[in-house]
């Protein structure tokens, strides 16, 4: 388990605001905003083997459209179509990106990233955007808290999910040369968690604040609420770890074993079904390695969700600094 993440100062009250994300917006806020977008611009002008593959998610990619045009190709709404064409490009040489919404990029091209991408070993990179509850006022068709369950379960199928715009930055570049298929999902408005890129190991847990008292280890959006709720209940008295699992296939299965051992309690952060998400991939760990620790979750309850702006999804289902600090505290029976 790596340590030594740079951690900025945050401020508690940082809530995810609601926005235009499908919008061009200014490159000095480009990072902010659209950092998949912006770095795949950069690997581009860097490696030639580099194409996109848009699935009608076309803004996303106007930087890499304006300097590459040759190397752009929109799909439209034919996910499916995206991988196998980029299974095909693959095994040509190149190395494509495909940009898709998540709620139809591993759910509707499951089959082709499995055989066509998966089974033959090929580099390609399927970049999901508006992830879990990022589209909620689009209703139940486009909320995507199925797709972790879903590419883990796909053999040979790297799973990253960064947690903040210099996340973006650093997994993105690290799946140019990665062997065989990656699915990155990118959280939509993620509070910030590090000052620079952070240096991640493939399939090991990265270390945020150090804790003896309870671990807090989440994925995406997850890791920042988990960070603010540590600076939170550190006031109580409380000390919490806090894990980035940016790396969920390979995951390190080891890392968490270790973390429970160390506090004896775990509680696990996602915008994701509770069903075959970190949720259950840490439960699956340390029930296999038989070590005793109470575990927790906050994630997404296995029902029809409701309907609305972002913000009020969060709240709803407890995604907030606030829930996370008292489930904390529930788990150690404070």
């Amino acid at each position: 388990m790596q340590e030594g993440a740079h951690v900025p100062s945050v401020e508690e009250s940082d809530e995810p605001k609601m926005r235009d994300v499908f919008s061009d917006v200014p490159t000095d806020t480009g990072l902010a905003t659209d950092p998949a977008g912006v770095v795949i611009a950069e690997l581009g002008d860097a490696d030639p083997r580099i194409l996109t593959l848009s699935a009608d998610v076309g803004v996303t990619l106007a930087e890499f459209r304006s300097r590459h045009p040759e190397r752009y190709i929109e799909m439209g709404i034919a996910e499916t179509n995206s991988i196998s064409v980029a299974a095909g490009l693959a095994a040509s040489g190149f190395v494509p990106y495909v940009f898709s919404m998540s709620a139809f990029g591993v759910l509707k091209t499951a089959e082709q990233l499995r055989t066509g991408a998966a089974y033959n070993r090929l580099p390609v990179r399927l970049v999901g955007r508006l992830t879990g509850l990022a589209m909620g006022f689009f209703g139940t068709s486009h909320h995507a808290v199925e797709d972790v369950a879903v590419a883990r379960a796909i053999t040979g199928l790297s799973v990253v999910a960064p947690a903040d715009a210099q996340s973006v930055i650093s997994l993105m570049r690290a799946t140019v040369d990665r062997e065989g298929p990656v699915y990155i999902r990118i959280a939509e408005d993620a509070q910030p968690v590090y000052a620079e890129p952070p240096t991640y190991r493939p399939g090991e847990l990265l270390r945020v604040r150090e804790g003896a008292d309870v671990t807090l280890v989440g994925h995406g959006m997850g890791v920042g609420l988990a960070l603010r709720a540590a600076a939170r209940l550190a006031e109580e008295g409380v000390q919490a770890e806090v894990l980035d699992a940016a790396w969920l296939k390979p995951f390190d299965a080891e890392g968490v074993v270790a973390s429970a051992r160390s506090t004896g309690a775990i509680l696990t952060i996602e915008d994701h079904d509770v069903v075959g998400g970190l949720a259950s991939m840490v439960a699956e760990a340390v029930g296999r390695a038989g070590v005793a620790a109470a575990l927790g979750s906050i994630a997404l309850p296995d029902e029809r969700l409701e309907v609305g702006v972002p913000a009020q999804l969060y709240e709803r289902y407890g995604l907030t600094v606030p829930n996370v600090a008292a489930q904390a505290k529930a788990l150690l029976g404070r």
